[in-house]
């Protein structure tokens, strides 16, 4: 029997069917006006999928960068629970990698689209494979499972628990100091920084702007690229 995970303060959990996506399920709850702080998430042995729904108090350009605040939450987590000698890292905009193979990510939805408007709801899902889906192992180098990186003993519901502490703690980093400290936790620990990048579109990347916007440079010209780009709508 899965032992039901323990939340921080401000934060609660519901459990979610077998069969449904609890990124689903927190959209449809966060539509219907669910508390802020509640985290739905599957009791599957084999993925971690979660899915917290916040509240914002901010534009949408403001908002969005609490997925920073989730991606760091999920690297500290795994770097608490999984062997010393496992690197973690991010890849723009949305991936977790684990010893340099792609290891899950998160996902996010707004009821907004303009960076100026204030949303009603942000949801920031996880997920995070612990079993392999089929595939023997170096059959596809660039995707990863904890399993194959010498994490068997972590649980889904122990990361979860941790990712849930991590990610309030940095959410209290956030709101008391803002952007910055995000910033430069999150900077080290992207692997394609500084470098030649073809997704989401070919160029350097330079570096994030002071409002989390990825700097793309191509040639004598840098664009900016903003996670809003990659929410999921309702």
């Amino acid at each position: 029997m899965i032992e039901s995970p323990q939340f921080p303060p401000l934060f609660s959990g519901e459990a979610v069917t077998r069969h449904t996506d609890p990124f689903d399920k927190a959209v449809s709850r966060a539509i219907a006006g669910v508390d802020s702080g509640t985290i739905f998430y599957s009791e599957s042995s084999d993925t971690l999928r979660a899915a917290l729904v916040l509240a914002p108090e901010t534009p949408l350009e403001e908002a969005i960068q609490a997925v920073y605040v989730a991606q760091i939450g999920l690297a500290e987590s795994l770097g608490a629970l999984a062997p010393p000698e496992v690197p973690v890292y991010f890849q723009w905009p949305d991936r977790i990698k684990v010893n340099g193979a792609v290891c899950g990510g998160v996902r996010f939805a707004t009821d907004v689209s303009d960076p100026q408007a204030h949303p009603n709801w942000l949801v920031i899902g996880i997920e995070v494979p612990f079993l392999p889906s089929g595939d023997e192992p170096g059959e596809n180098p660039n995707q990863t499972c904890l399993y194959f990186e010498g994490c068997g003993e972590i649980t889904p519901m122990a990361l979860l628990e941790s990712w849930s502490k991590h990610t309030l703690l940095w959410l209290t980093y956030y709101m008391d100091s803002g952007f910055q400290r995000v910033h430069d936790e999150w900077r080290p620990r992207c692997d394609t920084l500084g470098k030649m990048i073809e997704q989401p579109r070919p160029g350097v990347f330079v570096g994030l702007d002071e409002k989390g916007r990825m700097l793309l440079r191509e040639g004598v010209m840098t664009e900016t690229v903003s996670l809003i780009e990659f929410a999921e709508r309702a």
